[in-house]
């Protein structure tokens, strides 16, 4: 590879972290997809991210990740993990190592954020996407909080370590707040 396209990819995939995440922006990025991450169907109530990380082309978003801070207890112990959610690429730009450098990006930031491990929720058939990037499947169904009490999440539950020698203590996962 020359030094110039070398720099073109890297411009491809430069990652930013972006001072919000609009309603404009969702759409932009799902590229009219009606239910990209497949939850409409679940009705439930989905906690907000806090921070948000993006790639742009051209000016227009193509890539998304964000991240929260949420409680969770485990086996009875409360502590909490950094959440990532909302991971989208634009159709049409999938297999271009997008996700992979937002979501790299985001956990980077996450590694900052104090909690020694992060969560996330998806479909058995996306979880190869994220073990490619070194997240654990929890094997326990995890309970979420809704507004009309507990549920079990019917997503499988993936964790990573953020912190050097960090690992997932058994027993029982209770998110203590809406699911993200």
């Amino acid at each position: 590879m020359t030094t110039t396209s070398a720099r073109a990819r890297e411009e491809q995939l430069a990652v930013v972290r972006l001072p919000e995440y609009t309603g404009a922006d969702r759409e932009e990025v799902r590229g009219g997809v009606p239910d990209p991450y497949q939850i409409e169907g679940l009705v439930m109530a989905w906690r907000p991210k806090r921070e948000h990380f993006g790639i742009r082309r051209e000016g227009r978003l193509v890539a998304h990740a964000g991240l929260v801070t949420v409680p969770v207890s485990v086996a009875g112990r409360r502590t909490e993990a950094v959440g990532l959610g909302g991971v989208i690429v634009a159709p049409g730009l999938r297999g271009q190592g997008l996700a992979r450098a937002v979501v790299t990006a985001a956990m980077d930031h996450a590694r900052g954020m104090g909690p020694d491990a992060g969560l996330l929720f998806c479909w058995p058939e996306r979880m190869p996407v994220y073990e490619a990037l070194g997240w654990r499947e929890l094997e326990e169904h995890v309970r979420v909080e809704q507004p009309d009490g507990p549920v079990t999440m019917p997503m499988r539950t993936m964790w990573t370590p953020l912190r050097e020698g960090a690992g997932w203590p058994p027993g029982p996962v209770h998110l203590l707040s809406l699911p993200f």
